[in-house]
């Protein structure tokens, strides 16, 4: 879709130069040996310019899971009435069977979609500009903390500004996947300050409070533990469910860094505790983490 805006008001022979003369090593690369007839490349032409025009065709939703727990419905149904109106099978066994197996299976499916019902583990949405945490945290090895600069004193890690991304992109004009094409959207935005519409990825309920002040700045955790290998991500997604459980039993299993550390220095019986070895470690939950009012105040 990008790539289609980027050459709708270009004539032909512009786009027709981009493919077969492509400016950067990487689309150098990507484009040897690529021979497409001029009516081709036309017929490419029209086909973008079009979807310029009337945007890609919608993803339509899968019905398949619907159409079984129908099924089993149907199957509910026709047991209910063979065993109270119909009474042709000879084993009655059978229908009972079929009635339970089928109300299990039904159960089962919406206690799981209940569940997950306002979770999205595993959601990746597209993003504006195709931006690579592998290519920037884990082959460059940049810290998450130099874009994400608020991390360790807000409630929000923060989304860096175009203008941070040109400390490095004034110089940087060709990515390691992509060519020129992405970093030049950042180039664009910056010169037009035009802002970029990032998609939203993590979202937790308007009644639960969260802060990465207390947990980066204060707790020490890596990124990591709560966003997974963002390293090896190119791209970004929602690695764990974010529930009330998860975070529970992260706070019931995590030792917290309590020495050395001046966040904690109140708890000074701890401390002596500790000293004494009468305290090996503490956990999040034993400093109050898994009190309601911490969250849901």
């Amino acid at each position: 879709m990008a790539i289609a805006i980027k050459y709708a008001d270009r004539d032909f022979e512009s786009f027709k130069a981009s493919i077969e003369e492509p400016v950067g090593n990487k689309l150098t690369v990507v484009h040897a040996g690529i021979n497409i007839g001029e009516e081709d490349l036309k017929t490419v032409k029209a086909y973008l310019d079009n979807m310029a025009m009337v945007g890609p065709k919608p993803i339509k939703p899968s019905i398949n899971n619907l159409l079984i727990f129908l099924f089993f419905g149907m199957l509910i149904t026709w047991a209910l009435l063979e065993l109270i109106f119909f009474r042709r099978i000879k084993y009655r066994i059978i229908p009972v069977i079929v009635l339970l197996g089928s109300l299990g299976y039904q159960g089962k499916v919406i206690s799981e979609e209940a569940i997950k019902l306002g979770r999205s583990q595993g959601y990746a949405p597209d993003q504006p500009i195709k931006f690579s945490h592998k290519v920037h945290a884990g082959e460059n090895g940049i810290d998450c903390k130099y874009c994400h600069h608020t991390a360790e004193s807000s409630k929000s890690a923060g989304i860096p500004a175009m203008n941070l991304c040109m400390n490095c992109h004034v110089l940087i004009r060709e990515g390691t996947n992509s060519g020129k094409f992405e970093i030049a959207k950042i180039v664009n935005a910056v010169e037009n300050k035009e802002p970029v519409e990032w998609v939203r990825l993590h979202n937790l309920p308007d009644h639960v409070f969260f802060s990465h002040a207390i947990h980066v700045g204060v707790a020490k955790l890596d990124c990591q533990k709560c966003h997974g290998p963002v390293e090896e991500m190119n791209l970004m997604r929602q690695n764990a469910d974010l529930s009330m459980g998860w975070c529970v039993n992260c706070h019931r299993e995590t030792d917290v860094k309590f020495k050395e550390n001046g966040y904690y220095e109140s708890f000074a019986k701890m401390h002596e505790e500790m000293e004494i070895g009468d305290l090996a470690s503490v956990k999040a939950e034993d400093i109050g983490a898994n009190d309601c009012m911490r969250c849901h105040y």
